[in-house]
C-alpha cells in the first residue's frame, strides 16, 4: 500500500508539472474552446439552429477564434446535416471577421462592434440563403430572434471572457445548458441534465434557475425543469449537509409524480450531475460590485482620468524657443560700448546684425567673422561669452525636458497601475497553486551592514516571487546607503503589485531627478512559482549565468547604468526557466566577468556555498570592491 501511494503521489506530481507547461495548457485551452464551439452549435429553439457558436467565435481573438470556428463547423455538420448549410456560412463569416477585428484596438474601443458583426452575419447570410441559394429558412419571428441572439450572445461571451459581472456568468450557463440539452451521447444520459444537476448542487441560485428555464425552452421533457431546479435549490438552505448530491434526482421524481408525467430520461443525467457538483467548488455568493466596491472603482477611474489628462497637458505644453538674435545683439552692444573706434566705425550697424549661427561655432576666430572689425578681440570675447550663455540656456532647457519626461512617465505608470487595480478590484480571481518553492542563497565578502550590495528576497502578488541584487557603486557608507535606499523602495513597489518595468523606470527617473547617474545597478529576478519560469531584469549590472544539465548559459550583458536619461536608456529583460533544477547565479561587478564565467563552467557539480566561495575569492584577487553572489533555485513542493 505504501508503494502504491508513493506511485500515486509521484504520478499526481508529474501530472501537475505536465499541466504547468505553457504549451500543454495552450493546447488544452484550444481543445476546450473547440469543444465549446461544437456543443454550442447544437443549440435549438422550436427546431431551428441558433447562432450561439458564432457568438463564441466573434468574442475570441486569433487562434482561439479559429479553434471555436472549427468546432462549430463540425457541430453544425453533425447536428444539422444538409439543413445546416446556412450555419456553416455563419461559421466561415464569423471566423473571417474574428481574424480581421478580434483583439484589435478598434474592437476594444468599440465594444459593440463584435455584436453588430454577429447580427450582420446572421441577417445577411439568411437573406442570401433564401433569395439566391433557395435554402428554406425559418419563419420571420425566428429569423429576427436568431439575429438578436447573435448580437446578444456575442456581447455576453465578451463580458464572460473579461470577467466583468457574475450576471454574465449566470446567463452564459443558461446558454450552455440550452445547447447541451440537445446532446445525448448515450441513451438516458443528456449532457444538459448533467450540467443542470451540477449547477443545482454547486452553483448560484440564478444560474440554477436559468438552467431550468433553458431546459424548458429546449422542450426535451414535459416535466417543468425550472420548478425542479428552483425547488431543489431551496432545500439547500435547510441545515442538512449530507446527501445534497441526491437532491436533483429526488426533486425530479417528486415533481414528476405531482405533474402526472412519466419521463425517466432526465433522471440519470440529474443524478450524475449532482454527484459531480459534490466535488465542484460552490459558487453561491456573488462578489458585490456595487456599494463600497463600486464607489472605489469609480474613484479610481476618475483618478486615472485626471492622471491621463495631466500627462496630455504636459506633452502639449509649448516650449519657448531660445532667442539667439537677442544674444547676438547683446554681444554686439557690449563689444561696441566703450570701444575707442566706435565713432569712426562704419560697420557698427552690421555688427549689431551678425547671423546667430556664429553662436554655434565653439572655436570662433576673427577669420570666420563676416565683417572686418578693428577691435576683433573685444567682439570675439563677447561672442564667446554669449556662446557660454547659450550653452547654459540649452542645458537648462534639456534638464527641463528630462524633468517633464520623468513626471509624464510617472503619471503614465500610475494611471496604468490604478486602472488595472480598478479592473481587478471586484473580480474574483482563481489564484494559481505554487508548485515550486524558492531556495535563495546570499554570499558576500563583507557583512550586510558594510556591503554596498543590497540583497533581498520577497513574495509579490499571487504566485510571483522576487530576488533583488542592488549594487551601490563604490565602497563605504555612501555605497551602502545608495544600495539600501534604492533596494527598499523597489521592494515596496513590487510588494504592492507595481509592475517590474514601472518600478525600475521609476527608480531610474529618481536617479535622473536627483542627479545621481550610475549610483546603483539592478539585478531583479521575477519568478512564477506555478510555472517555474520568470524573467531577469538588468540595468547596468554584470552578466548572470544559468547552470543546468545543458551547461552554462550567459544571461545579459554590460549596459549603461540607470540615471543617465529618462527616455533613451531602458532596462534589459531576459526570459529564464528554473523548473528543471537549473541554478541562476547573480554576481556583482566586484567579480570580473571572465573569472565568473570560468568558475560557473567548472562548478556545475558544486554546492551553492562552494561555488560562491570560488567566485568571491576571484573577486578579492581582482580588487577591494564589494563582491556578492546570489544563487537562486526552485524546488518542488
Amino acid at each position: 500500500m505504501e508503494t502504491l501511494q508513493s506511485y500515486v503521489h509521484q504520478g499526481r506530481k508529474n501530472l501537475k508539472k505536465w499541466l504547468a507547461e505553457p504549451k500543454v495548457l495552450g493546447g488544452l485551452r484550444l481543445l476546450g474552446i473547440s469543444l465549446g464551439g461544437f456543443c454550442l452549435s447544437a443549440a435549438s429553439l422550436a427546431g431551428y439552429p441558433q447562432p450561439f457558436a458564432i457568438a463564441l467565435v466573434l468574442a475570441l481573438p486569433g487562434w482561439q477564434a479559429l479553434a471555436a470556428a472549427i468546432g462549430s463547423y463540425i457541430g453544425y455538420f453533425v447536428f444539422w446535416g444538409s439543413y445546416g448549410r446556412l450555419c456553416l456560412g455563419w461559421s466561415l463569416a464569423a471566423l473571417s471577421m474574428a481574424l480581421a477585428f478580434g483583439g484589435t484596438v478598434l474592437a476594444r474601443q468599440a465594444r459593440l462592434l463584435p455584436p453588430s458583426l454577429g447580427c450582420l452575419i446572421v441577417a445577411s447570410i439568411g437573406t442570401l440563403g433564401q433569395a439566391i441559394w433557395q435554402i428554406p429558412g425559418p419563419p420571420v419571428p425566428m429569423y429576427l430572434l436568431q439575429v438578436l441572439l447573435a448580437g446578444g450572445c456575442t456581447y455576453l461571451f465578451s463580458l464572460v471572457l473579461e470577467k466583468r459581472t457574475p450576471v454574465a456568468n449566470w446567463l452564459a450557463w443558461g446558454v450552455a445548458v440550452l445547447a447541451l440539452g440537445q446532446i445525448m451521447p448515450v441513451p438516458y444520459l443528456g449532457l444538459g441534465y448533467v450540467a443542470a444537476g451540477a449547477l443545482m448542487v454547486a452553483g448560484a441560485f440564478p444560474a440554477a434557475a436559468l438552467a431550468g428555464l433553458a431546459l424548458d425552452l429546449a422542450q426535451i421533457t414535459p416535466v417543468p425543469m425550472t420548478a425542479v431546479l428552483t425547488a431543489g435549490y431551496v432545500v439547500r438552505f435547510l441545515p442538512v449537509k449530507q446527501g445534497l448530491f441526491l437532491l436533483p434526482g429526488l426533486m425530479y421524481v417528486l415533481l414528476m409524480s405531482l405533474c402526472g408525467q412519466v419521463d425517466l430520461y432526465p433522471l440519470p443525467g440529474l443524478m450524475l450531475g449532482g454527484l459531480l457538483g459534490k466535488y465542484l467548488p460552490t459558487g453561491t455568493a456573488a462578489p458585490h460590485r456595487r456599494g463600497e466596491t463600486g464607489v472605489l472603482q469609480v474613484r479610481l477611474e476618475m483618478v486615472c482620468g485626471v492622471l491621463s489628462q495631466a500627462e496630455q497637458l504636459l506633452s502639449q505644453a509649448p516650449e519657448v524657443p531660445v532667442d539667439r538674435e537677442a544674444l547676438m545683439e547683446k554681444a554686439a552692444e557690449a563689444a561696441c560700448r566703450g570701444c575707442p573706434c566706435a565713432r569712426s566705425c562704419k560697420d557698427s550697424k552690421r555688427i549689431a546684425h551678425l547671423p546667430p549661427l556664429l553662436l554655434q561655432k565653439p572655436l570662433l576666430s576673427s577669420q570666420e567673422l563676416p565683417i572686418v572689425c578693428r577691435k576683433s578681440g573685444r567682439l570675439l570675447a563677447q561672442l564667446h561669452r554669449s556662446q557660454e550663455q547659450l550653452r547654459s540656456i540649452c542645458a537648462g532647457r534639456e534638464r527641463q525636458r528630462e524633468y517633464r519626461a520623468a513626471v509624464m512617465q510617472q503619471y503614465r505608470f500610475l494611471e496604468g497601475y490604478l486602472r488595472e487595480l480598478s479592473d481587478t478590484l471586484g473580480r474574483r480571481k482563481n489564484v494559481a497553486p505554487c508548485l515550486f518553492r524558492p531556495a535563495v542563497y546570499f554570499y558576500g565578502n563583507r557583512p550586510q551592514g558594510e556591503n554596498g550590495d543590497y540583497c533581498q528576497e520577497f513574495p509579490g502578488v499571487e504566485d510571483t516571487y522576487y530576488v533583488l541584487l542592488c549594487d551601490g557603486m563604490g565602497t563605504g557608507a555612501g555605497a551602502v546607503g545608495d544600495g539600501r535606499t534604492a533596494g527598499n523602495m523597489l521592494k515596496k513597489l513590487l510588494s504592492a503589485g507595481y509592475p517590474a518595468e514601472y518600478a525600475l523606470r521609476s527608480l531610474n527617473s529618481l536617479c535622473v531627478l536627483t542627479e545621481r547617474p550610475g549610483a546603483v545597478t539592478f539585478d531583479l529576478v521575477q519568478l512564477h512559482l506555478y510555472t517555474g519560469k520568470g524573467a531577469l531584469y538588468k540595468w547596468g549590472a554584470a552578466p548572470s549565468y544559468v547552470i543546468g544539465s545543458f551547461g552554462v548559459r550567459k544571461v545579459g550583458s554590460a549596459c549603461p547604468p540607470p540615471g543617465l536619461s529618462v527616455t533613451d536608456i531602458q532596462e534589459s529583460r531576459e526570459e529564464v526557466s528554473l523548473r528543471r533544477g537549473e541554478s541562476l547565479v547573480l554576481v556583482s561587478d566586484g567579480i570580473p566577468e571572465e573569472e565568473a564565467q570560468l568558475c560557473c563552467s567548472r562548478g556545475q557539480g558544486l554546492s551553492p556555498g562552494e561555488l560562491a566561495t570560488q567566485l568571491i575569492s576571484r573577486g578579492e584577487e581582482a580588487g577591494p570592491d564589494d563582491a556578492t553572489v546570489v544563487i537562486v533555485r526552485l524546488e518542488g513542493r
